[in-house]
């Protein structure tokens, strides 16, 4: 189980990083998520625990934008300005290419920047599909049970993902 939470730890967190736009909530989603999998299915077999984890880490992001949504309704109001004094990525910081020279790690980490800010447009739906069949790797099915949706709605939120990605970062990039 360590292992599997090792390996999945940086990319639930980029998931989260990008869907809730918050450093904090997105550390906090992670680590709740990882916890509820222990707790709850460890004794399960290996094979499953990634569409278990993928599936928690949906609901706990749905969660929390349902809470931020009753949060501003409710203090909306008082016009507080929100929290977002660090607005930097460790993932970002921590540099993955060593052996790329700095003018490639700034251009490498200026493309994550902008994939990042196209995949914060997209919906919650959309952005789960693209990170889930794209990133993750999951197959159509076993994304549509983490999404709790049907195998055509994956696939229309995929390609709606897809073309955004394509439409905003075409001019940057020669393929996507």
């Amino acid at each position: 189980m360590d292992a599997f939470l090792a390996d999945v730890e940086q990319r639930a967190y980029r998931i989260a990083r990008v869907a809730l736009s918050d450093h904090d909530e997105a550390l906090d989603v992670v680590q709740d998520t990882m916890i509820r999998l222990v707790q709850k299915y460890q004794h399960r077999p290996a094979n499953e625990w990634r569409t278990l984890f993928f599936s928690i880490l949906h609901n706990r992001i749905t969660d929390s934008h349902r809470k931020n949504t009753r949060r501003s309704r409710l203090f909306g109001w008082f016009g507080r300005a929100t929290d977002n004094d660090d607005d930097s990525d460790p993932l970002e910081r921590v540099s993955h290419h060593v052996g790329l020279q700095p003018e490639q790690q700034l251009a490498h980490s200026e493309a994550l920047t902008e994939v990042d800010t196209v995949l914060a447009m997209l919906s919650i739906r959309q952005q789960q599909a693209f990170w889930m069949r794209m990133v993750e790797g999951l197959d159509t099915k076993t994304t549509a049970q983490v999404m709790g949706c049907s195998i055509g709605s994956v696939k229309t939120h995929l390609s709606r993902a897809l073309a955004v990605l394509k439409e905003q970062l075409e001019d940057h990039y020669e393929s996507i």
